[in-house]
């Protein structure tokens, strides 16, 4: 299928940057699918943030049927992605699992993904959806409102850790802080299991230099670009241009992350805000594509 919307005037300009850096297309390690009266829910959310006047604060461009969302995708050229779906209480995780997995087994280009909470049997549950394929997790601690170091979740993060499967996980305390958001919480947890490879969403907005430090820390701890550094995010938690240089010398560990389709402006201006950093077309090449390739394998 091929996106007929008035997005599918955004693909060339999409297509044109990652031709320029002559890759084979994008991976994107942060992009949303979920059932579809949840991501309703979640639409509703953001719908409800209204400015003054009236208008829109957070408006949804890519509010489309899933056939649609993902016609979108592909015409751009993104080679993988990810279902990001996440449980805000318990019993949730299960379910989304179940249905995540029955995605990835339709949606071939989109990376088996699994979500947690700290419940009893997350363990088992977590075992079952890695020996099923899983091949990343979501965790959201602002929205699930728990501590990512609860007792409940050691053992999962220790299996996570021992089968090399990532975790993307929004642990930052934009764009509004939470009881256990922020680096201190997340450090405990990378404390006690040093080799669980954590991707740290939207670059740790907005303890951006905080959470640097912790991938300076631990050789597999990444961060993914959501939403940072558009002009959407700098007005709320502008990126600090003295930690620049630690973002370039931590090339080889920057993943694409988009946040599609909840994004308020088009997909085109998260790869051109990237791009004005100039940090160089090799470190566009790898957050790009290159990192998220050798992650999962492509």
């Amino acid at each position: 299928m091929t996106a007929t919307h008035e997005w599918a005037a955004q693909t060339d300009e999409v297509r044109a940057f990652w031709g320029r850096l002559e890759l084979p297309g994008l991976v994107d390690v942060h992009t949303h699918f979920m059932p579809e009266r949840v991501l309703r829910k979640v639409w509703h959310y953001f719908d409800a943030l209204a400015a003054p006047g009236g208008e829109p604060v957070w408006p949804i461009t890519y509010r489309a049927r899933e056939t649609e969302r993902l016609a979108v995708l592909r015409d751009f050229g993104v080679r993988a992605f990810t279902s990001m779906l996440y449980p805000h209480k318990p019993g949730m995780a299960v379910w989304l699992n179940g249905w995540s997995a029955d995605f990835a087994r339709r949606t071939p280009d989109c990376l088996h993904t699994a979500t947690l909470f700290p419940e009893p049997g997350v363990t088992g549950y977590v075992r079952e959806a890695v020996e099923a394929g899983a091949r990343v997790f979501k965790a959201h601690v602002q929205v699930g409102a728990y501590d990512p170091a609860d007792e409940a979740l050691d053992a999962a993060w220790g299996l996570l850790a021992e089968a090399g499967v990532p975790v993307v996980i929004h642990c930052g305390s934009g764009p509004m802080p939470g009881p256990h958001t922020g680096p201190g919480p997340i450090a405990r947890v990378l404390a006690r299991h040093p080799r669980l490879r954590l991707v740290l969403a939207h670059m740790g907005m907005p303890e951006y230099e905080d959470f640097l430090g912790l991938a300076e820390t631990y050789g597999e701890v990444r961060l993914d670009t959501t939403m940072a550094f558009t002009a959407f995010a700098e007005r709320l938690a502008p990126f600090p241009e003295r930690a620049l240089l630690r973002l370039a010398a931590l090339g080889d560990r920057i993943l694409l992350g988009t946040d599609f389709p909840n994004i308020p402006y088009p997909y085109v201006h998260q790869l051109d805000a990237l791009a004005e950093l100039d940090l160089g077309d090799g470190w566009l090449r790898a957050v790009c594509h290159d990192n998220g390739a050798k992650l999962f394998g492509l």
